[in-house]
C-alpha cells in the first residue's frame, strides 16, 4: 500500500508511519519539523518519501502533491493526522493569532491536502481519506474552544466530502480515544488514566485502518471501539 501521512514527525502520525514501514508499506509523509524530517529520511530511505511542508500553504501543498503523484502514483490511503492544540484558556483570552494558527493547521491544512490529492483518487476511482477527529469533535471542553471548533469542523467537512465522492473513493473520520501525545498533554481536565502511548495504539490501529473502504464512507469510527 502507498500511504500519505501528514503530521508524520510526531505523535500518531509518526507511530503509524513506523508501523507501516516495518510491515512493508510505502509511506509518503510530511511534517513541519525539518530536523525530524531529515531523521526520517536517514532512517527510512527510498521508496519512502518525507518532506518538510507547511500544510497551511495551499500552493506548496499543491506542488508537493503533484511531485508525489508523479513519483509514487495514486495513494491508497491519505491519513490527515496533522493537528495542534493549545494550552487551556477561556476563548476571550486566546490571542487572535493563536486561534487562527490552530484553525489554519487543523482545518485548512486538512482541506489543502484533500484538495491536492482528491482529484487523483477520483480519477483512479479508488482510495480512502481518513481525517483524524476526536471525542472533542462531538462534545465540549472548557478551555479548548479552538480545538473543539476545529474537530467539529472536521466532522462536518468529512461528512460533506463523503457525499461528494464517487463510488470507490471514501472519506471518514477516526477518533483514536485516549492516546498520550503532545496534543493530549495540554488537556489537564481530561482523565488520561489508561491512555495508550502512540506506538502501542498504532500496533493495532494501523492494520485496522487498512481494512477501511467504501463501506465506511461518511462514518465516524472509534479505535479502539468504544
Amino acid at each position: 500500500m502507498k500511504i500519505i501521512i501528514t503530521g508524520v514527525t510526531r505523535g500518531l502520525g509518526k507511530a503509524l508511519a513506523e508501523w507501516y514501514i516495518a510491515n512493508g508499506h510505502t509511506v509518503i509523509g510530511c511534517g513541519r519539523s525539518g530536523a525530524a524530517i531529515f531523521d526520517l529520511r536517514f532512517t527510512h530511505p527510498e521508496p519512502h518519501t518525507f518532506d518538510a511542508i507547511d500544510i497551511t500553504d495551499s500552493t506548496r501543498v499543491s506542488i508537493w502533491a503533484e511531485r508525489m503523484l508523479g513519483v509514487h502514483g495514486t495513494p491508497d490511503y491519505i491519513l490527515n493526522a496533522a493537528g495542534i492544540s493549545q494550552p487551556s484558556a477561556p476563548l476571550w483570552t486566546i490571542p487572535a493569532q493563536d486561534f487562527s494558527k490552530l484553525i489554519d493547521i487543523n482545518i485548512k491544512g486538512t482541506a489543502n491536502i484533500i484538495r491536492a490529492f482528491a482529484p487523483a483518487l477520483i480519477e483512479a476511482k479508488r482510495g480512502v481519506i481518513v481525517n483524524f477527529s476526536s471525542d472533542l469533535g462531538h462534545s465540549a471542553l472548557a478551555g479548548q474552544s479552538a480545538y473543539c471548533a476545529s474537530k467539529w469542523a472536521i466532522e462536518g467537512l468529512t461528512k460533506s466530502l463523503a457525499e461528494e465522492l464517487p463510488h470507490g473513493v471514501a472519506a471518514l473520520t477516526l477518533k483514536p480515544g485516549k492516546v498520550k501525545t503532545d496534543t493530549s498533554s495540554t488537556w489537564a481536565q481530561i482523565d488520561m488514566d489508561g491512555a495508550l502511548d502512540a506506538a502501542t495504539w498504532a500496533q493495532n490501529a494501523a492494520p485496522y485502518i487498512l481494512t477501511l473502504g467504501s463501506l465506511q464512507n461518511g462514518q465516524t469510527l472509534n479505535y479502539p471501539a468504544s
